[in-house]
């Protein structure tokens, strides 16, 4: 994605893109945005940004802080230090203080991450820093007199912060709250999340400076805007995507939102975040209205990057996580309205989801705005307003007679009152269409499903409370149990050993038996960063010197990308630390081998790919342990409701950090890594093989 100033939303980009696209289409565009902005604010993506070899960092290195500033920063530091430090002294008296204590390390987490790691991007952040680290001792102050927090009661712009479950990190996020706003009375208000554009220097001193002086691109009548941070710049994926999950949470905790007015908004890098927030949580949203971005990784990078893909086989199967082309059928669940300027190359994002939909049987609704490059033209953003207007007083549809969903993974199963629980394989298509019909008729056609719920709350179901219920599944009807006296009804659908359709109660099912891919446990290594994790390091000699080496160099990267990449400190304990709460409430992240980690040691022998005297054995085939590493994600045997992960952060690099559209995963579910390969900006080594487990986490052979 093109980097843009996030208040703006606006992206500008040199001409050489000429190169890849008609020069006439090219100069139109180029000329628009020199209109707009002076030569110094110009920016590009392109060539350069293609060379695995010359990558250059993302986020900057940010200017020296001359020693008086510092000295006078590390000072106000130290000040809100000592009072936020006795304010979670007395949170076992004063417990109201749990959730609003971030509130106030969020400035102190933003100056200190600035100073320590040097990403002050200008020397004006300087004193931008100095008055957040007043504002956070304002708030705290505040809180330790015992005083009303008052920016509990503050319209306008309010910046406030939670603390993710991921990493325990805080994090922050604005809000525009409308001056219609009742706080002593408030009814239910319409709430749109809007997803930042892309800002490679956006730290989150700057973010909240934004957040704090100047409103964003769309501010609706007697609506909430939520923008959240996202953990800097990754199109809102991994522990993006759950960030902002969790912020609409928190604000779902300290105002009354309407839940069936929430809508998903976003342009530019926000647009990409929007296609994806749109397909896989379709049920929730009330409307989305993606502006620009990018919808897909492949054609878009070779589109609007000009670059050349060599991906490999597992790769290719893992773009399919957030290629929202893929999964456009979704969309027949949720009002969209796109937006692209007549002339702007990220017009692609909505033309290929244009053509997904047509596919698939549904019109996209597609603004454009004439002559326009990279930016909304005022009479669409005025059309889009009026629309999203009109379907936020209809409002989200709970109950849809029809609900229709395709997913590739477990980790979005949802859609309405249809719940997949589990796929044919992984990273194929599962596909699900249902449809009730009165008096006691449900329709389902399946496609790469062997288990899916269907599940009315109490007064939701729409059928006859008296009648006995049929599930016709592929044409064959089954009788199903009867709906309840509160108009709720939950059936579990799943073929037999037969590989016949039943239909039964959650009381009447058995849980499947051993292990078996489900949400939130079906892989791959990324998935385990998208949940509570701390990453355990080894306190012995491992097996072999040159693996030993490996494991610390990647240990390390991955807890400083950690950090640059999400914005967060990665927890980190020693093997010999781990207590039965971390196996209870973490993924825990296993660096070494079973003689250098003593967690690893213990497992080793539950692990379906095993460390021998010869080596690395997967399968019937051995890898040679003096030069070969294993990385791997699988459920923790002692305690298969979290996983282990094996020798690896989260599995995209420096290289993918220059365009979002690269940022996918880029290991399966295990991986072989030749240690004896260089690491590169793509690669923690050579990979001689890697593969998915099978629905029941079993090893299979490496297909391509």
């Amino acid at each position: 994605m093109m980097r843009t100033d996030f208040s703006s939303s606006v992206i500008t980009r040199f001409p050489f893109m000429m190169t890849f696209f008609d020069v006439r289409l090219g100069l139109i565009a180029a000329l628009s945005v020199f209109a707009l902005f002076p030569p110094f604010a110009v920016f590009a993506d392109g060539p350069a940004d293609n060379i695995p070899e010359n990558v250059r960092r993302v986020p900057p290195q940010g200017v020296v802080v001359p020693d008086e500033m510092a000295a006078q920063i590390q000072s106000g530091l130290d000040e809100l230090t000592a009072v936020i430090g006795g304010l979670k002294q007395v949170v076992k008296e004063r417990p109201e203080l749990v959730d609003l204590i971030p509130d106030c390390e969020i400035y102190h987490k933003a100056v200190y991450d600035a100073l320590t790691h040097q990403e002050f991007q200008k020397p004006g952040e300087f004193k931008v820093a100095l008055d957040h680290l007043e504002t956070g001792l304002t708030r705290a102050r505040a809180l330790e007199e015992g005083k009303d927090p008052f920016w509990l009661r503050q319209p306008g712009l309010v910046v406030r912060g939670f603390r993710s479950r991921i990493d325990g990190s805080v994090q922050p996020y604005g809000l525009e709250v409308p001056d219609s706003y009742d706080f002593d009375h408030p009814k239910s208000t319409r709430l749109d999340l809007w997803f930042h554009g892309r800002g490679e220097k956006v730290n989150e001193v700057s973010f909240i400076q934004q957040r704090t002086n100047g409103k964003g691109k769309v501010t609706p009548k007697d609506t909430i805007v939520l923008h959240p941070y996202a953990r800097f710049s990754n199109a809102n994926k991994f522990a993006g995507e759950i960030d902002c999950l969790e912020a609409l949470e928190h604000v779902s905790n300290f105002y009354r939102i309407d839940e069936d007015r929430i809508l998903v908004r976003g342009f530019s890098m926000g647009g990409a975040a929007c296609w994806q927030f749109a397909v896989h949580y379709a049920d929730r949203w009330a409307a989305a209205s993606p502006g620009a971005g990018f919808s897909e990784t492949p054609d878009f990078l070779k589109t609007f990057q000009g670059e050349t893909l060599n991906p490999s086989w597992w790769e290719k199967k893992l773009w399919r996580w957030y290629d929202c082309t893929d999964v456009a059928i979704n969309l027949s669940n949720l009002p969209t309205i796109a937006y692209s300027g007549e002339v702007d190359l990220q017009k692609q994002a909505a033309d290929m989801m244009e053509k997904a939909m047509d596919e698939v049987g549904l019109d996209l609704v597609h603004l454009v705005g004439p002559g326009m490059g990279h930016k909304y033209h005022p009479d669409s953003l005025a059309d889009i307003e009026s629309r999203l207007e009109s379907i936020a007083r209809s409002g989200r549809k709970r109950v849809p007679k029809v609900v229709r969903l395709a997913c590739f993974t477990l980790r979005y199963p949802n859609m309405h009152w249809v719940k997949v629980e589990g796929l044919t394989e992984h990273w194929e298509k599962g596909q699900i269409e249902a449809e009730w019909a009165w008096p006691n008729i449900v329709f389902v056609e399946t496609s790469g499903i062997e288990r899916f719920r269907l599940k009315f709350e109490s007064g939701d179901c729409p059928l006859d409370v008296g009648g006995e219920p049929i599930i016709e599944i592929n044409g064959h009807g089954i009788a199903a149990p009867a709906v309840r006296s509160d108009r709720s009804w939950e059936v579990v659908c799943f073929k037999n050993e037969s590989g016949d359709w039943q239909a039964r109660t959650p009381e009447e099912v058995k849980a499947p038996e051993g292990l078996r891919k489900r949400h939130g446990l079906q892989g791959p290594i990324d998935d385990a960063f998208m949940d509570s994790f701390v990453m355990v390091t080894p306190s012995g000699e491992g097996l072999h010197p040159a693996v030993s080496d490996w494991v610390m160099t990647e240990m390390d990267h991955a807890i400083t990308h950690w950090r640059q990449q999400f914005r967060g400190d990665a927890r980190v304990i020693q093997d010999t630390e781990v207590s039965e709460s971390d196996i209870a409430e973490h993924n825990l992240v296993l660096w070494g081998d079973p003689k250098s980690n003593a967690v690893l040691a213990e497992i080793a022998d539950q692990l379906p790919i095993e460390w021998t005297g010869k080596g690395i054995l997967v399968g019937g085939e051995t890898y040679d342990g003096a030069g070969h590493a294993l990385a791997m994600i699988y459920p923790n045997p002692l305690n298969p409701e979290k996983y282990v992960v094996i020798n690896s952060g989260f599995t995209y690099r420096e290289y993918d950090y220059l365009n979002n559209a690269r940022q996918t995963p880029k290991l399966p579910d295990w991986a072989i890594i030749d240690v004896t390969q260089p690491m590169t900006s793509q690669r923690p080594g050579g990979i001689p093989d890697a593969g998915f487990f099978g629905e029941q986490w079993e090893l299979k052979p490496a297909k391509e």
